[in-house]
């Protein structure tokens, strides 16, 4: 590649479509891991390519396993019930 080809400049890692799973979960469970210390003290550059990173490795995933298990409180509906459940809580002192 010369010093004016732009091919793949953006992209950081491993394309996520040519891992397996297992390979893909390592990168998403050290991606999920890293994020708050990037969110806080990386660079702003540092910041895209990590958001960048993530996109692509969570749309990855998304695409493999459409029909993931979706837990009911992660929904808006689950949300809502747990709100209105948190009215009868007794407030601490």
């Amino acid at each position: 590649m010369n010093e004016h080809d732009e091919r793949d400049t953006t992209m950081t890692g491993v394309d996520p479509s040519t891992l397996d799973d297992q390979q893909l979960m390592k990168e998403l469970e050290t991606i999920h891991r890293t994020r708050h210390e990037t969110l806080l003290h990386g660079s702003n550059d540092a910041l895209g390519a990590h958001n960048e990173r993530m996109a692509r490795l969570e749309g990855e995933y998304l695409r493999r396993h459409p029909r993931r298990t979706v837990a009911a409180g992660r929904t808006r509906e689950g949300a809502r019930e747990r709100g209105a459940g948190d009215s009868a809580t007794p407030a601490l002192d």
